[in-house]
């Protein structure tokens, strides 16, 4: 319900990071950069999101709280990437969509330190990326990933180690 962010936090102006009303915290570490036109919503649940130290979030960067958002130390998100850790059910086809609510949680997202996600990534709910992952833009993350490894796609696989 609180939004804390280290002093030597860099948060552009130009950037949305709202104050939740769903009792969720939005936490910024230490020499993090919030480049601008980066939005932070609180929606679709009641996780947390959690920013550590020396993270770079491009421009144009989304970010839904949903089941919540872990993101370790010294990871780049290249521009335009959305980490969205909740859904929409659908399942009730004579209940309009939009007031059905959101799904059980997978878990939310994690991303471990060490970790380049390339511009236009998605990463959904249920997904980890694990240390020294390197993530090619424009895939799509919906699971685990191994650690020191290069995925792509959508979904995203593993294409090479980087061992």
């Amino acid at each position: 319900m609180a939004n804390f962010f280290h002093a030597s936090s860099k948060i552009s102006a130009l950037s949305s990071i709202e104050v939740s009303n769903r009792g969720t915290n939005t936490v910024i570490g230490a020499h993090s950069v919030i480049d601008d036109f980066v939005k932070i919503k609180h929606v679709g649940g009641s996780g947390h999101i959690e920013i550590g130290e020396h993270v770079y979030l491009n421009s144009g960067c989304v970010l839904y709280s949903g089941n919540g958002i872990l993101i370790g130390s010294n990871v780049l998100i290249g521009p335009n990437c959305n980490l969205v850790p909740a859904n929409h059910e659908f399942s009730n086809t004579s209940i309009p969509i939009r007031l059905q609510g959101f799904q059980a949680s997978r878990g939310g997202i994690t991303i471990e330190d060490d970790v380049w996600i390339g511009a236009n990534v998605t990463v959904l709910d249920g997904a980890t990326i694990r240390k020294g992952c390197v993530i090619a833009a424009g895939s799509v993350v919906t699971g685990d990933t191994e650690p020191y490894a290069v995925y792509a796609g959508t979904p995203a696989k593993k294409i090479k180690s980087r061992k």
